[in-house]
């Protein structure tokens, strides 16, 4: 379904996507109310969605449109995408599962066609699985054996996160107790321009201080540290205690910041009190990382199949049996907990 105001961009869209044989547009909308409504009677599997519409606007209605869309993915398609990042990343914070400025806005003007596509074909082949211990459905379906979780104290908590996975962290940060008594680590994919604005969603949803990471910063527990756009979180241990080491060397997975670079220097440093969380996102970056801080003795937990827009970088983790659980965001963080809560007791 296609939700946009002006009747030339949904015409563009149109002719574009019946260009591609896997696509078929089932309804056009003017506006957030015809969307709602068409919603009530068709199934959709994607949504491309405009920002900036007359009356209720694309991100004051975008949770309903997830509501109604019983797990359609959202796209939204809109000229703040180009210029606007607090509202970018408002939009992916609320549950969109990627976003694309429109065609002429600048950065995929002259191949929006083929960007399009390829964006709605990695956000809309996610199959549904209802075993948490399920890597697929259908004839891809892969059974995954889960690890056991360690039972030593949580020192260090790093999330890894690309498409779709501002959400998921939100989910999980909103439902992660007040205390772990551990600093948390946060690696997602972003340009610079957007980490500020990251940090601020960061800090609202989980209660805590949120800051972009910068080199000699001292680990504190309760605190978040983000990477920043340009630069892989790394860590270094000293006389002050652990402090953040910034890092610019190409990465195995060609991510910048890498969550497989986080990862890795979170097993080197923490070893079995390292507990790293991977989320929602395309690709393999995490994979190298995880297969580290479980060497170390630690555990790597991933996001399930059925929440993660995109289904590839916990997906890779699970399949190489490196999970000790799979799992929604909020249970994954109600896991955290107990780890944490359990590492008290002792």
């Amino acid at each position: 379904m296609i939700v946009d105001d002006s009747p030339i961009a949904r015409a563009v869209l149109s002719r574009m996507l019946s260009a591609q044989k896997d696509f078929e547009i089932v309804a056009l909308a003017g506006n957030a109310g015809e969307a709602l409504d068409a919603l009530k009677s068709i199934r959709v599997d994607i949504v491309l969605l405009d920002v900036e519409m007359p009356g209720t606007s694309g991100l004051q209605a975008l949770p309903e449109i997830l509501r109604r869309g019983h797990g359609a993915r959202v796209l939204i398609v809109s000229s703040i995408c180009e210029d606007g990042a607090e509202a970018t990343v408002k939009a992916l914070a609320l549950g969109a599962a990627d976003t694309l400025p429109k065609p002429g806005t600048g950065t995929f003007a002259g191949r929006f066609s083929e960007v399009l596509a390829e964006r709605l074909r990695r956000i809309g082949r996610v199959d549904r699985c209802g075993s948490a211990a399920c890597a697929g459905s259908g004839p891809e379906q892969v059974l995954v054996t889960l690890r056991a979780m360690p039972d030593s104290a949580l020192s260090c908590l790093a999330l890894g996160a690309s498409t779709g996975g501002l959400y998921a962290l939100g989910e999980f940060l909103k439902a992660l107790p007040g205390r772990i008594d551990a600093p948390i680590l946060v690696t997602q994919h972003l340009p610079v321009v957007f980490m500020p604005f990251f940090a601020r969603q960061i800090a609202a949803a989980s209660g805590r201080q949120a800051q972009v990471a910068e080199d000699g910063m001292l680990l504190r527990n309760e605190e978040i540290f983000i990477a920043p756009g340009d630069a892989h979180l790394g860590l270094v241990r000293n006389g002050r205690g652990v402090c953040v080491k910034l890092g610019r060397a190409p990465a195995s997975s060609g991510c910048m910041p890498s969550v497989d670079c986080m990862f890795w220097s979170v097993g080197e440093t923490f070893g079995k009190n390292g507990l790293g969380v991977v989320f929602s996102g395309m690709g393999r970056d995490g994979l190298v990382g995880s297969a580290r801080i479980v060497d170390s003795g630690g555990a790597v937990l991933v996001q399930d199949q059925r929440t993660s827009a995109v289904w590839g970088m916990p997906r890779t983790v699970a399949e190489a049996g490196l999970a000790a659980a799979i799992l929604p965001p909020p249970d994954l963080a109600r896991r955290v907990a107990a780890r944490a809560q359990g590492a008290a007791w002792k």
